[in-house]
C-alpha cells in the first residue's frame, strides 16, 4: 500500500480503484518508475478488465507519473474525449471543462506536439466556447513552428467560416499573412460581411501580384471584372480617397486603356458609378467621352443605349414631379425650364446619333472613302459642313492605303462646286487631285477622265481635249513598264489603254479625222493597242470609206496579236475583204495566209470561208480541195463534221460516186466509233447505187467495230440488208462474221470474268471462310457461261453447271421467196 501512495504523489488514492489483482502490475511499477511500459501494461489490462473509473484513474496516474510521456497523454486524452463525445456541451459543461483542464495539463510540457494541439482544438470546436476556441487556436499558432502551421490552420479556417462576422475576417487577416493564394476566398468573405472597402484594396493587391494564379481558374480579366463590379455595385459604401487609397474612375480608366475589347462595357461601368453616387453631370460627361473615344460599332451602341437610357430616366423623373407639382397646384419655373432643357439635349443626342456612329468607323480606319462619302450625305444641304468634311477626309485619307475610290471623293468634290455654279474652284480641285499619288493608275486615269468629263458637261469641248492631251503626254519612245509599282501612277499613265481609249472618243467626235488617225498611231507606238482598239480603228475608217487603209490596220493587228486573238481578226478582216469583192487571187493569199499558221481548234471556221469562196467565186475543184485539206487540219472533234459537210459538196458537185475515196480516208482516219456511222453511210451511198457487193464489203470492213451486245442496231441494219439483197450464202456469212466477231469480243470478257472469280475467291480465303457476296459470284459465273456458248445459243440459268440449251433461233422473212434456214444453225 506504501508503494500506492507513493506513486500517487503523497495524496490518498483512491482504494477502493485499486485490487489485489492489480499488486503484480503495481510491483512492476516501482520497479521501473521511468519507464512507459509497465504502465501501458496496466493499461491495457484495465481496458480488458477494468471499469471506466479504474482506467481513468490509471491514465491519470501514469500521465502524473510520466508528465513528459506524448503517447500516455495522448491515450489519456483521447480515452477522456471519447468518453464524453456523446454528451451535450451544454449541459454537461462541467464534464467538458474537467477535460480541458487535462488538455491545459498535458500541453504544459508537451505544447511543440501538433497532434496534441489538434486533439484540443477539435476537442473546443464542440463546445460553444468561441472566444476561448480562437485564444487556443492563436496560442497554437504562437507555440508550434511555422512548419506546422497548416495543421492547425486547417481546423482554424473552418472555424472561422463558421464564426462568421468581424471574428472571421480578424482570423483571415492572419491567414491571409502566411497564404495568400487563397485571397478569393478572403475577398468572397470580405463582401458576405460587408467590408467593400478591404475587398476592393484585397482586389487590388491580387491584381498588382504578377506571380497570383487564381485556383478558381479565373483570368486577369475576370478577376478585373469582378472589382469594377463590386466598386459599381457598392458605389456609395465603398469608401474612396487618399485614406483608403482607391480611386475608382482612375482604376476603370486603367482598365479602358489596357482591355481595348471591352471599352464599352467599362464605360458603361464608370458611367453607372457616378450615377450610383448622385453625380448625374459627371455621368454625363462619361457617357460623352464614351461614344466620342470607342473603336467598335457593338461598343458605341452598348454605350449610346446606355446613355439614352439614363437620359430618358431622368426626364420621366422630372415630369413625374412636375405632374406631382400641378396636382398640388405648386409651380416652379426653374424645374419646368430644367425639363425644357434636358429634352432638347436628349433630342440633339438622338440626331447626333448617325453622326456619332460614322465617326466610330472613321476612328476604325480614317482610309475608309465610303465612310467619308456617307459623311457628306448626313450633312445634307449644310454647304459649310460639306466643304468642311470634304477637306478633312481629303487631309486624312492616305492614297495608297484608301479603301474604296479615293479619286471619287475628289471627283465629288468638284461636283460639289460645279452644281453650285463654280467652275473655276471646281477646276483648282482636279488640278489638285490629278497630282495626288494614287494607289493605282486606273484611279489617276480615271481622275483625268472625271476632268474631260466635268468641261464636256460644260460644252468646252477644246478644253477637254487639252486636258486629255496634257493625261496622255509622254517621251516620243517610251520605254516605261506600265506594271513596275516602283514608279509612281503618273509616270506610267500615259501607257493606261482606259485614258486612250477615252481621249481617241473624244478626239473622234470633236475633231477631224487626221487628228482621230494620229491618236490612234500614237497609241500603236506606245504598243499599248488592244484587239479592240484594232477593230474600232479599222471601223472608224471603214466607215469613213479608206477600205485599203483599215485592212492594214487588220494586217497590224494581226502582227500584234497571237490566237486566241488573231482568230477573232482574221475572222473579221476575211469577212470584211469577201464583202468587199477584191481580186481573187488577193483573197487567196490572205486566206492561204490565215490557215498557214491556224491551230486546228480554229482551222474548221476559215477553211469553210475559204471553200465558200472560191464555191462562190472561183473553181468548185478548188473548193474541194480546200476541204479536203481542211479535213487534215481540223481538230479531232471538227474532223468528223468536216469529212460529213466535204462529202456532201462533192456529192453536190460532181456526183455519188466521187465520194468513194473520201469515204475511205475519212473510214481511215476517224476513230472506231465515228468510224462505224461512217461506214454505215457509205454503205447506204453504195446501196443507192445498186453496188450491193461493195456494200457488204463496208458492213463486214465495219463489223470488227460493233460488239454484238453494245450495237445491235448496226447487225439490225445487216441483217435487213440481206433480208432484202442476199441469199442465203451471204446470209450465213454475215451470221458467221457476228459469231467471229462476238467471239473476239468474248475473248476480252471471258479474261475480266476470270479474274473477278479469282478475286473474289481470294478474298473468301483470306478472310477465313467468310462469305463473299454470292450474288457477285453467281453474277460473274453467268457471264462465263454465256461467253462460252456460241451465237445463236442461250446459257441454262439452271441445271447442271456448265450445262447449255440449244434454242434455235429461225429467221422471219416476209418475203414470199424467202429461203428456209431451219437447218442452218450449227
Amino acid at each position: 500500500m506504501a508503494a500506492v501512495l507513493s506513486l500517487t504523489g503523497g495524496r490518498q488514492p483512491d482504494l477502493a480503484l485499486v485490487s489485489e489483482d492489480d499488486f503484480p502490475y503495481e510491483q512492476d511499477i516501482q520497479r521501473s518508475p521511468g519507464s512507459t511500459k509497465p504502465w501501458l501494461a496496466y493499461i491495457e489490462y484495465k481496458v480488458q478488465h477494468g471499469t471506466i473509473r479504474e482506467q481513468a484513474f490509471v491514465m491519470e496516474r501514469a500521465c502524473i507519473q510520466l508528465p513528459r510521456s506524448y503517447k500516455l497523454w495522448k491515450m489519456c486524452l483521447r480515452f477522456r474525449t471519447n468518453h464524453i463525445s456523446k454528451l451535450n456541451a451544454a449541459i454537461f459543461a462541467d464534464e467538458y471543462r474537467k477535460v480541458n483542464a487535462l488538455f491545459e495539463r498535458a500541453l504544459i510540457l508537451l505544447n511543440k506536439m501538433p497532434r496534441i494541439w489538434e486533439m484540443y482544438l477539435k476537442f473546443l470546436m464542440q463546445q460553444p466556447l468561441v472566444t476561448l476556441t480562437r485564444r487556443t487556436f492563436d496560442r497554437a499558432l504562437r507555440a508550434l513552428p511555422i512548419t506546422q502551421h497548416n495543421r492547425i490552420w486547417a481546423l482554424y479556417r473552418p472555424f472561422a467560416n463558421s464564426a462568421e462576422g468581424l471574428t472571421a475576417v480578424k482570423i483571415w487577416r492572419r491567414y491571409m499573412q502566411v497564404h495568400p493564394e487563397d485571397a478569393e476566398d478572403f475577398i468572397e468573405l470580405l463582401i458576405q460581411v460587408g467590408l467593400y472597402t478591404e475587398a476592393v484594396k484585397k482586389y487590388i493587391d491580387v491584381l498588382n501580384n504578377p506571380r497570383f494564379t487564381s485556383k478558381n481558374g479565373k483570368g486577369h480579366y475576370e478577376l478585373w471584372s469582378e472589382l469594377v463590379e463590386l466598386m459599381v455595385e457598392h458605389a456609395v459604401e465603398i469608401q474612396t480617397g487618399h485614406e483608403t487609397g482607391i480611386d475608382v474612375e482612375r482604376i476603370i480608366r486603367s482598365g479602358i486603356e489596357r482591355f481595348a475589347d471591352q471599352r464599352g462595357k467599362l464605360w458603361c461601368g464608370l458611367a453607372t458609378y457616378w450615377i450610383k453616387r448622385g453625380s448625374f453631370e459627371r455621368a454625363r460627361d462619361v457617357f460623352e467621352e464614351g461614344i466620342t473615344t470607342v473603336m467598335t460599332v457593338r461598343d458605341f451602341t452598348l454605350i449610346f443605349d446606355s446613355y439614352t437610357e439614363f437620359e430618358e430616366s431622368i426626364i420621366g423623373a422630372l415630369m413625374e414631379m412636375a405632374s406631382a407639382r400641378a396636382e398640388q397646384g405648386a409651380v416652379d419655373d426653374v424645374a419646368d425650364f430644367d425639363l425644357d432643357i434636358r429634352m432638347m439635349r436628349f433630342e440633339h443626342l438622338m440626331d447626333r446619333r448617325p453622326f456619332l456612329l460614322n465617326d466610330v468607323l472613321l476612328r476604325q480606319n480614317p482610309n475608309n472613302v465610303t465612310e467619308w462619302e456617307k459623311r457628306v450625305a448626313l450633312w445634307g444641304d449644310n454647304k459649310e459642313q460639306v466643304v468642311q468634311t470634304y477637306t478633312d477626309a481629303i487631309a486624312a485619307v492616305q492614297p495608297k492605303k484608301a479603301v474604296g475610290a479615293f479619286h471619287q471623293l475628289w471627283a465629288n468634290y468638284a461636283k460639289f462646286y460645279e452644281q453650285g455654279g463654280d467652275i473655276r474652284q471646281a477646276r483648282i480641285i482636279m488640278e489638285k487631285a490629278v497630282k495626288v499619288p494614287f494607289k493605282s493608275v486606273a484611279e489617276l486615269a480615271d481622275m483625268w477622265i472625271e476632268w474631260a468629263e466635268l468641261e464636256l458637261r460644260n460644252e468646252n469641248f477644246d478644253e477637254a481635249v487639252k486636258i486629255m492631251a496634257k493625261a496622255v503626254q509622254a517621251p516620243k519612245r517610251s520605254t516605261v513598264d506600265y506594271f513596275d509599282e516602283t514608279l509612281s501612277p503618273q509616270q506610267r499613265v500615259h501607257k493606261s489603254w482606259k485614258l486612250w481609249s477615252f481621249y481617241v472618243d473624244l478626239v473622234e467626235s470633236v475633231s477631224t479625222l487626221e487628228e482621230t488617225k494620229k491618236v490612234y498611231e500614237r497609241i500603236f507606238e506606245l504598243r499599248i493597242a488592244t484587239p479592240q482598239t484594232v477593230v474600232n480603228y479599222a471601223n472608224m475608217l471603214e466607215d469613213k470609206h479608206y477600205y485599203e487603209e483599215s485592212f492594214k490596220i487588220y494586217e497590224r493587228g494581226l502582227d500584234l496579236f497571237s490566237y486566241p486573238v488573231a482568230f477573232e481578226l482574221w475572222n473579221l478582216y476575211l469577212t470584211k475583204a469577201v464583202d468587199r469583192k477584191i481580186s481573187i487571187e488577193r483573197l487567196r493569199d490572205l486566206f492561204e495566209q490565215a490557215v498557214e499558221d491556224c491551230p486546228p481548234k480554229f482551222a474548221k471556221v476559215i477553211y469553210l470561208m475559204y471553200g465558200n469562196l472560191e464555191e462562190e467565186r472561183g473553181l468548185a475543184r478548188h473548193a474541194m480541195r480546200i476541204y479536203e485539206r481542211a479535213t487534215r487540219a481540223v481538230s479531232d472533234e471538227d474532223r468528223a463534221d468536216m469529212f460529213n459537210f466535204y462529202i456532201t459538196k462533192s456529192a453536190s458537185n460532181f456526183g455519188l460516186p466521187s465520194t468513194r475515196p473520201i469515204y475511205e480516208r475519212a473510214i481511215a482516219a476517224l476513230p472506231d466509233n465515228e468510224a462505224k456511222d461512217m461506214c454505215l453511210k457509205f454503205a447506204d451511198m453504195e446501196k443507192r447505187l445498186g453496188e450491193i457487193d461493195r456494200a457488204r464489203a463496208i458492213y463486214g470492213h465495219a463489223s470488227q467495230f460493233c460488239d454484238p451486245r453494245t450495237n445491235p442496231d448496226f447487225w439490225t441494219k445487216w441483217e435487213q440488208f440481206e433480208v432484202q439483197h442476199g441469199n442465203e450464202d451471204t446470209f450465213k456469212e454475215m451470221l458467221r462474221i457476228k459469231r467471229s466477231v462476238q467471239a473476239q469480243y468474248n475473248t476480252d470478257v471471258n479474261f475480266i470474268a476470270s479474274q473477278a472469280l479469282a478475286r473474289a475467291r481470294q478474298q473468301q480465303q483470306e478472310s477465313g471462310g467468310q462469305e463473299v457476296d454470292q450474288e457477285v459470284v453467281d453474277a460473274m459465273e453467268q457471264l462465263e457461261r454465256q461467253a462460252r456458248a456460241p451465237a445463236g445459243f442461250v446459257a441454262s440459268s439452271d441445271g447442271i453447271k456448265g450445262s447449255v440449251s440449244v434454242q434455235s433461233q429461225p429467221v422471219e422473212v416476209s418475203n414470199p421467196d424467202a429461203i428456209d434456214l431451219d437447218d442452218m444453225d450449227e
